[in-house]
């Protein structure tokens, strides 16, 4: 089986620029990646999956209590087998023919019907509670080490692929693969959102970029990628757990400042600064391999799924500012901030150009 991985996936082509070999970035007495690193994440990830359950229990429900975080009280269906075996083997809101047909097989009227479906709907749907719990997850991810990288992206490729790797590093590195694969697979039994299914889609896609970046040890520039989607996260977890509390000008703070820094982060940062050294300044260093290519386009399918969150953002602040959805503290809050987020990148962009 090992000699089948070296054969085939293991291939130095693969994950290497031309000419250099898996020995030539064996660095005697200091830490490198290694492939096999990358199966420790797994345990890892049931360990994680573990501390969240005692967490949720011991720490995350107690804490909701204590903010006021308050479940509503919703009405159970009647027991109705026919209903039931319809509603869990076909679909959860059936059509006009299908309420008079199961009317008829039942004894009910079709408004008895719907109310049924209405009632059974919402005795599936994640209480408060729940939610809460599950947003106070996303608050304990680990955190990057200092790196003279953060601020000059260029030493993210002086002497690559040689390169060491820091334990602070190896351990950032298997923490948040070990935390993602958590992620991925929870997803089934977390609670369903409107974007179920660009969650998935951005689950693979970066654990896809951790695994991937970690065997050809993009750990520098992977670093930054991770930092760049973690900034943002803890902060839209961190509004939604007061939502929930019902701390409303808390939660439109949190959402405000989430906003700005989520545009910031992956409109500007991300595209015009990490993708463009890994498209543009890595060329400079080591010519094109597979793994250049591979690795650049999941970063642009992360930037098409940050697009879409952006967008989502922005239609939520129009309905906040335009629709009346909160008050004209909060409205200005939201509108002051976008000023703030195109002056920044306006900034941001004349001292690129400056720099060049």
């Amino acid at each position: 089986m090992e000699g089948l991985l070296d054969q085939w996936l293991w291939k130095e082509e693969y994950w290497l620029p031309p000419g250099v070999t898996w020995k030539d970035i064996e660095i005697e007495g200091d830490r490198y990646p290694l492939p096999r690193d990358l199966f420790y994440t797994l345990p890892l990830a049931l360990g994680f999956i573990v501390l969240r359950y005692v967490f949720e229990r011991v720490i995350a429900m107690p804490l909701s209590r204590q903010l006021g975080v308050k479940d509503r009280v919703r009405v159970r269906a009647l027991p109705v087998p026919k209903l039931e075996t319809f509603y869990k083997q076909n679909k959860q809101q059936p059509s006009q023919s299908e309420v008079l047909c199961l009317g008829k097989h039942c004894g009910l009227s079709q408004r008895q019907i719907e109310t049924w479906f209405r009632q059974r709907r919402n005795q599936d749907r994640p209480s408060n509670t729940k939610k809460f719990c599950e947003a106070s997850d996303y608050l304990f991810c680990p955190s990057i080490p200092q790196t003279p990288w953060f601020w000059d992206h260029r030493e993210c490729w002086q002497g690559y692929p040689k390169q060491v790797s820091r334990t602070a590093h190896y351990w950032y590195y298997i923490t948040e693969l070990g935390f993602y694969w958590s992620l991925l697979l929870c997803v089934t039994v977390d609670v369903k959102r409107k974007d179920f299914k660009e969650q998935i889609i951005h689950h693979i896609a970066t654990i896809l970029l951790i695994g991937f970046s970690y065997c050809a040890n993009y750990v520098r520039v992977g670093t930054l990628v991770i930092l760049v989607h973690d900034s943002s996260d803890f902060l839209l977890e961190s509004a939604k757990m007061f939502n929930y509390a019902g701390w409303r000008k808390t939660c439109d703070t949190l959402f405000v400042i989430f906003a700005l820094v989520f545009l910031l982060t992956r409109l500007v940062v991300f595209p015009g600064r990490i993708v463009h050294s890994t498209l543009v300044v890595s060329l400079d260093f080591f010519q094109p391999f597979f793994g250049y290519y591979f690795f650049n386009a999941l970063l642009l399918v992360l930037q098409a799924l940050h697009i879409f969150w952006a967008w989502l953002i922005l239609r939520m602040v129009y309905k906040f500012v335009f629709m009346g959805k909160v008050s004209r503290l909060n409205s200005l809050s939201i509108t002051c901030s976008l000023v703030l987020f195109v002056r920044s990148s306006w900034v941001m962009n004349h001292l690129r150009k400056a720099h060049n």
